[in-house]
C-alpha cells in the first residue's frame, strides 16, 4: 500500500516573495525568527525578506554553517524562546532550511536531537507542537522547502535524517529571482542535487505513480535548463524550470530515494582536513554514475523500463548510455570527476559503509546494496 501527501501552500514564480506576509497571517506567524547564513545576508536577500514584512518585528539567526549541526540549532533554538518567537522563516539553501526544521524541533521538544532521527524511531516523537516554518529557497536543489525532512549533523556526529509530516513548512515561497545571483559552480551543484532526486526517486521500487511523473517532469526542466542557467545566471526562465525541478524531486522523494544518498550522507559526514562541509549536491554528482549502472539490472528498474524512460525525459537517444550522460554533463559544468578531488581517502570508505548500511535510503534503493557492493561504487566514483 502506498500512502501519498500532497503538499503544502507553495508560491511559485517571479516576485512570489509578495506572498510571504500574507502566508505569515494565515499561520499565526507575528513574531518570526529568520534563519539564515550570513552569506544569504550579505547579498541583501534577507533585507528584501524583512521589507515585505514591514511592521511585523523579526530577529535574525544568521549563523547556519554549510552541513547543519545540532549546536547550531540549539542556538538557533534558544534565541527563538529568548526572542519570544511564534514562527521560523528559513530564508537561503538546504542548509538553512534543515536547520530551521531542527530548530523547530529543539525549541518546543526535550532532549537530544538524535532522539528524533528517523534511523532511533524517533519521528514517532515528533509532535505537532513543532513551531511553524515558511520557507523560502535562494538556491535550487534540495527542495527541503516541501519535504518532510531535514539531514543534520547531531551532537554524536552521525549525519542523520529528521522525517515527520509536522516538520513540512507550512508554506514555500518559491521565487526564482532570489536565485539570480548564485555562483556557476552553487548553481551546478545543486541543480546535480535536484536531478539526482528526480532520478532516484524515480528508480525507487515502490509504487507512486504520481511520484514518478513528477519526477520525470522534473528532470525534464532540469536537464534541459542546468547548462544555461549555470552559465548565463540572469536567464530567468532557466532559473525558474531549475527552482520547479527542485520543488518537482522533493515533491516527488516521499517514495523513496536510494544508494546515490545513502553514500552521499555519510560522505558529507566525513572530515576533509579537520572540517565537515563536503557538498552535498556535488557529492550525489559523483556517485551517480556508478549508481545508475548499478541500478540498471534491478528488476523492477528492467520490468518498467525505467532507464529508457529516464532517456526519454534527459533527451538521449536510446543507444546513449545513461551514467556516461551524467558523468560528462557534470564535466560540461565544471564539477569534480571523482571522490579523489574533494579530498576523500580511501582509508575513509569504511566508516562511508558503515554509514550507508544504516541510512534511511539503503532500503528503497531499487537493489539493496552489501558492504561490498557499496565498496565497489565508491570504487568506481573514486
Amino acid at each position: 500500500m502506498a500512502f501519498i501527501f500532497y503538499l503544502t501552500h507553495i508560491h511559485i514564480g517571479s516576485d512570489a516573495l509578495l506572498q510571504l506576509k500574507s502566508e505569515c497571517e494565515r499561520i499565526g506567524i507575528r513574531r518570526p525568527l529568520i534563519v539564515s547564513d550570513k552569506g544569504v545576508v550579505a547579498t541583501g536577500i534577507v533585507d528584501r525578506v524583512t521589507a515585505t514584512l514591514a511592521g511585523m518585528p523579526c530577529t535574525l539567526f544568521d549563523d547556519t554553517p554549510s552541513n547543519p549541526t545540532e549546536a547550531m540549532a540549539r542556538r538557533a533554538a534558544d534565541l527563538f524562546r529568548d526572542s519570544s518567537c511564534d514562527g521560523l522563516i528559513a530564508v537561503g539553501g538546504g542548509s538553512s532550511i534543515d536547520l530551521a526544521k531542527a530548530a523547530a524541533i529543539l525549541a518546543t521538544h526535550p532532549g537530544e536531537l538524535k532522539t528524533y532521527a528517523t534511523i532511533e524511531g524517533g519521528s514517532v516523537r515528533i509532535t505537532p507542537a513543532v513551531a511553524p516554518l515558511i520557507a523560502v529557497p535562494t538556491t535550487s536543489g534540495t527542495g527541503s522547502e516541501v519535504a518532510r525532512g531535514a539531514i543534520v549533523i547531531p551532537s554524536d556526529g552521525r549525519k542523520l535524517g529528521f522525517h515527520s509530516w509536522h516538520l513540512l513548512p507550512r508554506a514555500a515561497i518559491c521565487d526564482p529571482l532570489l536565485t539570480l545571483g548564485l555562483p556557476p559552480y552553487l548553481t551546478a551543484a545543486t541543480g546535480m542535487d535536484a536531478i539526482a532526486h528526480c532520478v532516484e526517486t524515480f528508480l525507487s521500487a515502490a509504487f507512486n505513480p504520481p511520484a514518478d511523473g513528477i519526477a520525470l517532469d522534473g528532470l525534464e526542466r532540469a536537464w534541459s535548463s542546468i547548462e544555461t542557467a549555470t552559465n548565463d545566471g540572469s536567464n530567468v526562465d532557466a532559473r525558474l524550470n531549475m527552482m520547479s525541478a527542485s520543488m518537482q524531486g522533493a515533491m516527488a522523494f516521499q517514495k523513496g530515494l536510494g544508494a546515490v544518498h545513502s553514500l552521499s550522507h555519510p560522505l558529507g559526514g566525513l572530515k576533509i582536513d579537520g572540517k565537515t562541509g563536503l557538498h552535498h549536491g556535488t557529492l550525489n554528482a559523483i556517485v551517480m554514475p556508478a549508481v545508475l549502472r548499478f541500478n540498471a539490472s534491478a528488476p523492477s528498474v528492467i520490468k518498467e523500463n525505467k532507464i529508457a524512460r529516464l532517456k526519454h525525459a534527459m533527451r538521449l537517444r536510446g543507444s546513449d548510455d545513461i551514467a556516461d550522460a551524467v558523468t560528462q554533463m557534470c564535466a560540461r559544468l565544471g564539477l569534480p570527476p571523482g571522490l579523489a578531488q574533494v579530498g576523500v581517502k580511501k582509508d575513509m570508505f569504511d566508516a562511508v559503509i558503515q554509514g550507508a548500511m544504516v541510512d534511511h535510503c539503503h532500503k528503497t534503493n531499487p537493489r539493496e546494496a552489501t558492504p561490498e557492493e557499496y565498496r565497489q561504487l565508491l570504487n568506481e566514483s573514486f
